[in-house]
């Protein structure tokens, strides 16, 4: 079983995904939050850190960090066991430091994770349930929600992290 972590950077109403190079073995083609395999002797928030380090330059902030859940896909020799973390705080703006792994990355809209090939099909209800997600749930164009912990209106929203 290959244990793997990965991770939902979230900023401006989006969230930073990885397009897999059509090439990769494993789920080719198909966008997912950055990640990887985690190594022998090391914990989940120390492998989450390390990847975050080496596929996109940033540090995260290790407590900041929060279990959104786990994935189990396959059997067998390829069987695999996701756990899917959200960070909180990181310093450093992410870039693709592992272009033989990914093709692309980009900050993803909530409303359009439904459109994007996803590795795990359950990862857009996992980023949707993220606290930050919580206006965008609604139909309406919310303005103001929680007590200004949300404010962006719909267009603001939608746009991209400058």
């Amino acid at each position: 079983m290959h244990v793997v972590v990965t991770g939902a950077l979230v900023a401006n109403g989006a969230v930073l995904l990885v397009h897999r190079r059509p090439t990769k073995r494993a789920y080719p083609d198909a966008w997912d939050l950055p990640g990887g395999q985690v190594e022998a002797g090391e914990s989940e928030l120390q492998a989450l850190a390390r990847e975050m380090h080496e596929e996109l330059g940033v540090h995260i902030v290790v407590e900041s960090a929060a279990r959104l859940g786990v994935v189990h896909d396959g059997s067998g020799e390829d069987a695999v066991h996701v756990g899917v973390w959200r960070i909180g705080e990181w310093a450093g703006s992410p870039t693709n430091r592992a272009p033989d792994e990914h093709d692309d990355i980009a900050w993803v809209g909530i409303s359009e994770l439904g459109d994007l090939p996803l590795t795990h099909g359950v990862l857009a209800a996992m980023v949707r349930s993220l606290p930050e997600f919580e206006c965008a749930r609604t139909d309406q164009d919310v303005t103001d929600c929680n007590q200004n912990r949300c404010t962006h209106s719909t267009a603001e929203r939608d746009r991209p992290p400058m």
